[in-house]
């Protein structure tokens, strides 16, 4: 079985989250989160950890509305897919991350409840 060498990249206006596959192309682990200054800043942290892994593809997560259509923010990753795929001289793959936030907030909240449960 081929190596799977992925960087998964959760991009934002002022932070970027940075995740790498584990080699199968099934788990994914949070590496970093860069803080957003300027583009040469952002492309020479993300260099280094594509040097460091040997990274061959980047997974780019796209923001969809629940509708399915593309916001503003969605734009604005895919225009930074194209610039950092160009950038780093890797492909790109979008993923779907429309519910992960609304995932990620259920999931805080249910363990805000169930510590303060926790606590009497």
């Amino acid at each position: 079985m081929k190596r799977v060498a992925a960087l998964g990249l959760d991009v934002g206006r002022k932070r970027m989250g940075v995740a790498g596959c584990d080699g199968t192309g099934l788990i994914a682990t949070g590496l970093t989160t860069i803080k957003r200054t300027f583009w040469a800043e952002d492309v020479r942290q993300l260099k280094d950890i594509v040097a460091e892994r040997q990274i061959d593809i980047l997974v780019i997560g796209l923001p969809y509305r629940l509708d399915g259509t593309l916001g503003s923010q969605a734009k604005q990753v895919q225009k930074f897919a194209d610039k950092i795929s160009r950038t780093l001289q890797l492909p790109f793959e979008y993923v779907d991350e429309r519910l992960t936030s609304v995932e990620a907030e259920a999931q805080l909240k249910a363990q805000k409840q169930f510590s303060t449960r926790n606590k009497g």
